[in-house]
């Protein structure tokens, strides 16, 4: 009888673990934005910031995270320029992400000189790790 309960119960919160980010990434990830500089991090402005249009001085045309990513982060994004498919942002569709500190590290450079022209600074960062993080609470 008791392994029956504790099977069951492993078995009901499983799924739960998946639907949130790794949150020892992302802990680790906004003290080290702070120790950079951050204030506090604010999804409020990560999604601002998510949305915002950039337009690079090294190419014509207009971008946001919006444009590959999409405004939705359940949904699938595709490059703007390559058209490959990228995977939702939120960790509660997609569990692959914020879990590891290397990836969003590169990501997050990539991706900042790629839309706006240049780094993003740790308060960008910590914003929009903040954004992304909790689209997986809703």
């Amino acid at each position: 009888m008791k392994n029956h309960i504790l099977i069951t119960a492993l078995l009901l919160s499983a799924p739960l673990s998946f639907a949130y980010s790794d949150s020892v990434t992302v802990t680790t990830l906004l003290k080290e934005y702070k120790s950079q500089g951050a204030d506090t991090a604010d999804p409020a402005q990560g999604k601002i910031l998510w949305q915002k249009t950039y337009i690079t001085q090294n190419e014509s045309g207009q971008r946001s995270c919006a444009s590959c990513h999409t405004q939705n982060l359940e949904k699938t994004g595709k490059h703007i320029k390559t058209n490959k498919e990228i995977k939702p942002m939120s960790p509660s569709v997609n569990p692959q992400r914020l879990t590891s500190l290397k990836k969003v590290n590169k990501w997050f450079k990539r991706n900042c000189k790629w839309t706006m022209g240049r780094e993003c600074t740790a308060q960008e960062k910590s914003n929009l790790l903040s954004y992304i993080d909790k689209q997986s609470i809703k």
